[in-house]
């Protein structure tokens, strides 16, 4: 009986092993294209990889500070990857601080347009140590 119950352990701790989903969570500060794209680059590289796998990922990329351009709907550079990678991975989140939207509409007189992909958090700093304390993967290429 001791038996059969270690096994029946054994086995359910295993099935929760197997149903591990990864959350990687990326760091935006910097308005250079370069960055953005390897940041894009990088999520699109995990998704594939842990889909291969048959393993779920979540993958959320915040952008605040001067990376808040990764997001804006006129100005950024990479609106039309943020899109494509958006209608291809339900997966793949993007996250604009609302911090450095008042501090840009205070300093501009103008609302922030965001990419309609985009959801705002109160703060990215926040955020980003939120989704650490939950045990997110933190990156930041």
């Amino acid at each position: 009986m001791r038996m059969l119950l270690l096994a029946l352990m054994l086995l359910a701790s295993g099935a929760v092993l197997a149903e591990k989903v990864h959350r990687i969570v990326f760091h935006v500060d910097e308005n250079d294209p370069k960055r953005m794209n390897l940041v894009l680059n990088n999520a699109s590289n995990l998704n594939k990889y842990y889909q291969d796998k048959g393993e779920e990922a979540q993958i959320e990329i915040v952008a605040y500070g001067p990376g808040l351009m990764m997001l804006h709907a006129k100005k950024s550079p990479v609106k039309d990857r943020i899109k494509s990678i958006a209608q291809n991975f339900d997966n793949v989140a993007f996250r604009a601080c609302a911090n450095t939207m008042a501090k840009m509409k205070r300093k501009t007189g103008k609302a922030v347009p965001l990419v309609p992909e985009a959801k705002i958090v109160p703060s990215g700093v926040v955020h980003l140590v939120e989704r650490q304390e939950q045990g997110w993967s933190y990156i930041r290429p």
